[in-house]
């Protein structure tokens, strides 16, 4: 547990059966995980230990890069591979989505190497997530992006694929697609 009392209203909106609440009480652990240095590990913490209650995509999309992707920036990160290899869902999604505040700092590897991991996911909601990384590393580094997809896109998914390339150019596009890269 966090073993912080000030952040047990956030924790009982977390458990609510409500979407919008547990979204609030998203947004709310994001900002004080931002602004109350003292509270971010228990706050990370927290995170982790209420993954059931973080179970949609949007309730990942706007909490995991700002918690868990900032406070492991300069720690050690293997529990993003645990995440990632996690059967839920939605911890997976909190893996590859956490990696966007290293993108943001053009760190890269952790992201390659989940979705390299997620290639053969289940779920097609983790396809478009990985693929978005790919582009987010694209939009930085167009040559780490293309190394990637030279290695990976025909282990791809073709959802993947798609939502990968779809900010290349549309002849290369077409030649992933087509599978002659």
């Amino acid at each position: 547990t966090h073993r912080n009392s000030s952040l047990d209203p956030a924790e009982r909106l977390l458990h609510s059966d409500f979407h919008e609440v547990r979204l609030f009480a998203l947004l709310l652990l994001v900002h004080r995980y931002e602004s109350q240095v003292r509270e971010r590990e228990a706050i990370y913490r927290l995170y982790l230990g209420n993954t059931t209650h973080i179970n949609n995509w949007d309730l990942v999309d706007s909490s995991a890069p700002q918690i868990v992707g900032a406070h492991l920036f300069k720690r050690e990160r293997s529990i993003l591979d645990t995440l990632s290899r996690s059967g839920a869902l939605w911890e997976r999604r909190i893996a590859i989505l956490a990696t966007v505040y290293f993108i943001r700092r053009e760190q890269y590897a952790d992201t390659l190497r989940i979705v390299e991991h997620l290639l053969h996911d289940p779920e097609d909601l983790m396809h478009k997530a990985a693929a978005w990384m790919l582009r987010e590393i694209g939009k930085r580094d167009l040559a780490v992006e293309i190394g990637f997809l030279n290695r990976h896109s025909r282990q791809m998914t073709r959802t993947m694929l798609r939502y990968a390339n779809e900010t290349l150019d549309e002849p290369l596009r077409q030649r992933y697609l087509r599978g002659e890269v």
